[in-house]
């Protein structure tokens, strides 16, 4: 009986010591594992630099279900209204009985040397419901944006600078997010003119923030279209004709910062403060065409059609990119980019094609959760790297990822850190999505998703990310097509549609098969031989053939049906 329980107590050690040894080796590699990775938790939980986790509210979330548009009716049983223009009568009517009010703006007080000390900064809700009612009495306005993208997965509003004719105000879109609804009803007033340049990308991100449609805009950049000046940007029509040189760079700046540098606010304050000076001066030069070029029976104007093409803009309708799985146009992106220029895309492998999907619609996933941009999450270049080499440790892949971001130019991978907090926390993850250790995809990533969102999920939830769990699912988007997701995008070329054969078609039956083509050369419209001559007495376009008379357009025209099914840009 000694003998027996002698020999059993060498076992119990033997396998303590086994276990020990276990538990040391584990420890060991779990701490190694730590130095090459040193996130071994969502970095989100530690992360409180991101303004946007404080929005209580938010109207674009990083689901794939599309975005809803703001309902005036408010009936909630109305389902077509989401995906419609609340305020499409109002800017209609205004591109066909345009209103400029900018010949009020006397410009005795403009300093063009220097911008004074003087402006206000407002971060509080009475100062916005202040700047409101200064706004509600003014005839026009200037106003500008900034954006913060890199840290965002869809962006957000970091700033909004308005400008009247006597001050100028940065808006703090973080601190007010909750609040911007107050600045709706002055920038849906018909009466009132908002001074933009270049507002097609303005115009969605007010929607997509703040529901904040703009109604009767002027663009600077359209007047510059017409005008035919021979450059169109901000920066060209500070030099010109206000002698102010600003430094654009300044515009990737991270405009999530406060307080703002001093150079942040001198660069928010000129975009907008010379605005009101600028459009009062192309209008002047607008004004001076139709004097010297318009005929009593002409319906053309040149002001009015820098108006009706500003407000054309207004039309647009934000909406979400949908795509038909995640991270798809990325990977077909990718294989044009870089696989197709280095071996050509027949001799790619269907391993690395299949390695550069599943790992674009990982970083898609990823970017949603943390809502981060899809550059921070993990490169292109990275992607391209880690299909290619197929890396088979952990510590392979961190450093695939390093290596490849080390070989991109620094200007454009600037303030990040490769591989970034994403990839270190959800390094696993990854490990088993290159080892094909997945099994069907349609199962794994719902199952990434529980581990990072679900419970005793590692990552926080926020407004951004909780409806995934409800709504992900790598086949929405083809049940979201069927329920109208595409026809938001045809409200949205209603309008410019319209205005394309209101503007290039004739009203009466051909006769004459006259054509009209584009500077690129194709076909526009057929129309009779008097639209054809109303062109050319303008030197708007130059005859090209006899017979048929033919004549090619000496201006891109807006509004093509073939560039609208083609283009990524709502209009």
């Amino acid at each position: 009986m000694d003998k027996k329980a002698k020999q059993l107590k060498i076992i119990v050690v033997a396998l303590a010591s086994l276990t020990a040894l276990s538990v040391f080796f584990l420890a060991r590699e779990r701490r190694r594992r730590k130095q090459k990775c040193p996130q071994s938790r969502c970095y989100l939980q530690a992360d409180h630099i991101k303004p946007q986790c404080g929005f209580k509210r938010v109207l674009a979330e990083n689901t794939y279900s599309p975005f809803k548009h703001l309902n005036l009716l408010n009936d909630p049983q109305e389902d077509k209204t989401w995906n419609s223009h609340p305020y499409e009568a109002e800017v209609t009517a205004l591109m066909e009985s345009p209103r400029l009010e900018l010949q009020c703006i006397t410009m005795k007080n403009v300093d063009l040397k220097k911008l004074s000390e003087s402006y206000v900064w407002v971060e509080t809700e009475s100062q916005l419901k202040e700047l409101v009612e200064v706004l509600s009495k003014e005839k026009v306005f200037g106003v500008d944006t900034e954006q913060h993208s890199l840290r965002s997965f869809l962006g957000f509003t970091a700033l909004v600078q308005i400008s009247t004719e006597k001050e100028d105000y940065l808006v703090d879109t973080i601190a007010l997010r909750d609040c911007m609804s107050l600045l709706r009803p002055v920038f849906a007033d018909a009466s009132i003119c908002k001074v933009f340049h270049g507002a097609d990308s303005d115009v969605l991100w007010l929607q997509r923030d703040f529901h904040i449609y703009v109604v009767n805009l002027f663009d600077t950049a359209k007047a510059c279209e017409v005008l035919s000046k021979p450059q169109k940007s901000l920066a060209y029509l500070l030099e010109s004709y206000c002698g102010v040189v600003t430094n654009k760079l300044l515009q990737r700046e991270d405009w999530r910062q406060r307080p703002l540098s001093t150079e942040m606010v001198q660069y928010a304050r000129t975009d907008a403060h010379y605005l009101l000076y600028i459009a009062h001066c192309l209008i002047a030069e607008l004004e001076i065409l139709d004097n010297e070029n318009s005929c009593s029976n002409d319906k053309f104007r040149f002001v009015l059609e820098a108006s009706r093409r500003s407000n054309l803009m207004c039309l647009q309708l934000y909406t979400k990119e949908i795509e038909a799985s995640p991270g798809e146009s990325a990977a077909s992106s990718i294989f044009s980019r870089h696989l197709n220029g280095r071996r050509g895309i027949s001799s790619v492998s269907c391993e690395i094609q299949g390695a550069v999907s599943k790992l674009c619609a990982w970083r898609d996933l990823m970017a949603r959760v943390h809502d981060e941009s899809l550059r921070y999450v993990i490169s292109d270049q990275a992607i391209v790297a880690l299909a290619d080499k197929a890396p088979t440790t952990p510590t392979d892949i961190l450093a695939t990822i390093a290596q490849a971001d080390s070989n991109v130019d620094s200007s454009l991978s600037s303030g990040l850190s490769s591989p970034s907090p994403v990839v270190c926390s959800h390094l696993d993850d990854l490990y088993h999505l290159l080892q094909n250790k997945i099994g069907n995809a349609d199962d794994f990533f719902p199952l990434i998703l529980q581990n990072c969102l679900g419970t005793n999920g590692s990552c926080p939830l926020s407004i951004f990310n909780y409806a995934l769990l409800i709504k992900c699912n790598l086949k929405m988007t083809q049940v979201s097509r069927q329920n109208g997701v595409r026809n938001s995008k045809k409200v949205a070329r209603k309008s410019s549609r319209q205005l394309f054969v209101q503007k290039f078609s004739c009203k009466a039956p051909v006769y004459h098969n006259c054509r009209i083509y584009a500077d690129d050369g194709r076909l526009l419209c057929y129309c009779d031989r008097r639209k054809l001559e109303w062109y050319l007495r303008r030197d708007l376009a130059k005859l090209v053939d006899e017979n048929p008379p033919a004549i090619m357009l000496l201006f891109e025209p807006k509004g093509r049906p073939e560039d609208e099914e083609c283009t990524s840009r709502n209009i």
